[in-house]
């Protein structure tokens, strides 16, 4: 395929109905969406896509019931654990931002080891959104900066400029968001970055969402022309 994106990133949304649809409790939806991830990530180093991002748990998530955030979490743990021989494998390198402050010592820990042992990797990236809103990170962004950089520095600040001091800083904007499971917004995820992101929807729930699917939205990818407001 040719005119691959160079990042791809997906709201993996769907879980929870997935599962209510075949009477079971929402958390089995969030374990067969990990066979999804696996299945994706799979694809982008097949297909040469360098950063894929998922949006795993928002800020607005942590409103949800403690059972199923703990188990979210210890998801995560598992996944992690299973996950590490293949991402050495594969030169995977794994990334985790967010407001990570918000996360258990335990996850973070975890988080910090499969972190320092893929630095090296210069495979695909697989960047993990916890903790994580655009509105957040836009904020501490501009603190960031005004705590860095004279007044006069920071009245200088270009849009551009910015790109420094967000989370995602040295991560390329993404080239293509996919939303699964028919929902059509953003829900406060990558607000900045996405200014010109290529969007693309999906009925298909996240737990049926594999490697034919993510072909699929590449190959939608592939046929449109990114004009950025430029007249070509």
């Amino acid at each position: 395929m040719s005119n691959i994106p160079q990042h791809v990133s997906i709201i993996m949304d769907g879980n929870g109905r997935w599962a209510k649809a075949r009477g079971k409790e929402r958390i089995f939806g969030h374990f067969e969406g990990a066979e999804s991830v696996r299945a994706c990530l799979e694809a982008a180093v097949e297909d040469g896509v360098k950063y894929l991002s998922l949006y795993a748990f928002s800020e607005e998530n942590w409103g949800r019931p403690e059972a199923e955030v703990n188990g979210l979490m210890e998801l995560l743990i598992k996944y992690l654990r299973q996950e590490l021989a293949n991402m050495m494998s594969n030169r995977i390198r794994f990334v985790v931002l967010g407001h990570r402050e918000r996360l258990s010592e335990k996850v973070n820990g975890l988080i910090d080891e499969v972190m320092a042992t893929t630095a090296s990797n210069d495979g695909t990236t697989l960047v993990v959104f916890l903790s994580y809103s655009g509105k957040w990170d836009i904020l501490q962004a501009m603190k960031k900066a005004a705590r860095e950089l004279s007044p006069e520095q920071f009245q200088a600040l270009e849009p551009h400029d910015l790109d420094r001091f967000l989370v995602t800083a040295g991560i390329p904007d993404p080239d293509l968001l996919i939303r699964t499971s028919g929902e059509l917004r953003i829900s406060n995820y990558l607000l900045w970055q996405s200014a010109y992101t290529e969007f693309y929807f999906t009925d298909t729930l996240w737990p049926d969402f594999r490697k034919p699917q993510f072909r699929e939205a590449l190959a939608e990818y592939a046929r449109r022309d990114r004009r950025y407001g430029k007249v070509k």
